[in-house]
């Protein structure tokens, strides 16, 4: 809260407005963020995957190259006697000058110590920048000492992966080795070079996809705009605006909930608009009368009398006709037909009681269907009475009036026949809207605005069924409420 009581706008810091991230940006950096940490997760397997195998490769060497000295140290034999090795120095040299090192690989004999001039010396190819093994005595040292088969030399100047075969006198102390050395600099500097190639490949990758993706997010986002530029420009006098639907994904379902909101706006607008007309047009007359006579009221007290119960009966009127009014807007409320299970026969049984009250006819209960059904029954019997009310106006004392309801299949009819004057063809289309009365009126004319029929027909269709018209066998109307949706 703010000192002066005020609640802050979110919407503001005390900086200035709060700038908005729109929803293209948003998707495309989100994008971005999960091809970065795929593109570099991928990268970072595939350095892994080429450093396990150049460890793999590098170790197969070194055992194939210690498993062939062995082999030849137990099997090989001495050119010049005919038998086996009694002089390390000469196996060593035997064997040497009959291989040939592959990159990055060093085959030494040592005699004599490792920090002896080695005795014999398989030159690595490809080895540049690097100290090798046979220049280095403190390494010879170190490996010629060590009593390990195989291990690893850590060294400013590079590593170094060796692998040994100790040569002993008969009954002595080692006194030679072959030595197989790798230097892994090579293969580990070529996983490294495809790490940064595929690196390099993921940043234009990124690029692209930055280029592609803005693309994409502006085009699937533009019916969004549409939406929020249509809700922009709409004014209560223009709700006419729609969007263009395309294609069947969730965007154009999303235009099409926006396009049915717009149409229940628009209907909700013109009925307002149609209840101010219609109210100002109804209520002018009786308004107009009321003045009227209080300007020309004098001091007769009968004359006063009279007045007094002229403006009383129009002022009945429009209070009639401002309740109908208002019922006809509440006819596009969710909540304008509230269903429940209603016994057929007692509802209509219901709504026969309370007509025979409108006025002195030969009123009969036709008859009834017996079975469950959903719907409102306060709207039902509202409906039925009004129709009743309209057969009274339209017939004379005597006349008969019949009130019954029957069932086909699943559709329900309930209706009040008159025998009165029927009404006329002209007129079948035009009685159930708003203030439209026949052209041609039925017996006495009534004291209503023409509304009865219109709240009828809404009853109806509240219901999801209609209002059916026609004549009445042997003369008058036939008014059928007929509920297509109601389910036993």
């Amino acid at each position: 809260m703010t000192e002066s009581g005020t609640t802050a706008d979110p919407a503001t810091t005390t900086d200035g407005p709060r700038r908005r991230v729109s929803a293209r940006v948003r998707i495309l950096l989100w994008l971005l963020l999960v091809m970065a940490v795929a593109l570099t997760s991928v990268a970072t397997v595939t350095r892994s995957i080429l450093l396990r195998e150049a460890d793999q490769r590098i170790n197969r060497l070194l055992a194939q190259e210690a498993g062939e000295f062995t082999n030849f140290e137990e099997r090989g034999t001495d050119p010049e006697t005919g038998g086996p090795f009694t002089d390390p120095a000469r196996l060593l040299r035997t064997f040497l000058v009959r291989q040939y090192a592959d990159p990055d690989e060093e085959l030494i004999g040592l005699v004599g110590g490792a920090g002896q001039d080695p005795t014999q010396i398989i030159q690595p190819r490809d080895l540049s920048g690097v100290l090798p093994l046979h220049e280095d005595a403190a390494a010879r040292r170190r490996i010629f000492d060590s009593p390990a088969p195989s291990g690893v030399v850590h060294r400013p100047s590079g590593e170094i992966r060796w692998a040994k075969v100790a040569i002993a006198r008969p009954g002595g102390e080692p006194d030679a080795a072959f030595v197989v050395a790798f230097h892994p600099g090579g293969e580990l500097g070529r996983a490294d070079e495809v790490f940064r190639i595929l690196l390099a490949i993921s940043a234009v990758a990124l690029l692209l996809t930055t280029g592609i993706g803005w693309a994409v997010a502006g085009r699937i986002l533009k019916p969004v705009r549409l939406v929020r530029v249509t809700a922009a420009e709409l004014t209560e006098r223009d709700l006419t605006r729609r969007i263009p639907v395309h294609g069947r994904d969730d965007i154009a379902a999303l235009a099409e909930t926006f396009n049915a909101m717009l149409d229940r706006l628009e209907r909700a607008f013109a009925a307002q608009r149609e209840f101010v007309d219609d109210a100002g047009h109804e209520l002018r007359t009786p308004i107009t009368i009321v003045r009227g006579h209080l300007e020309l009221m004098g001091d007769d007290p009968a004359e006063r009398e009279e007045t007094v119960r002229l403006v009383t009966d129009e002022l009945d009127r429009m209070s009639r006709i401002v309740e109908d009014l208002l019922l006809l807007a509440k006819t596009e409320r969710p909540d304008f037909v509230t269903p429940e299970p209603v016994q057929l026969a007692e509802l209509t049984a219901d709504v026969y009681v309370k007509a025979r009250t409108l006025g002195d006819r030969d009123w009969q209960l036709a008859e009834v269907a017996d079975r469950e059904a959903e719907l409102d029954p306060q709207r039902i019997t509202q409906a039925m009475v009004q129709l009743a009310q309209n057969a009274v106006q339209h017939t004379t004392p005597g006349q008969t009036i019949r009130v019954g309801s029957r069932t086909d299949g699943s559709r329900i009819e309930l209706y009040v026949a008159d025998s009165g004057p029927g009404v006329q063809p002209q007129d079948a289309d035009v009685i159930f809207e708003r203030f439209r009365r026949g052209t041609a009126r039925r017996g006495t004319r009534g004291s209503g605005a023409g509304l009865g029929l219109s709240i009828v027909k809404a009853i109806a269709e509240g219901h999801g069924g209609r209002v059916r018209l026609h004549d009445t066998e042997g003369g008058g109307a036939t008014f059928v409420l007929i509920l297509e949706e109601a389910r036993p």
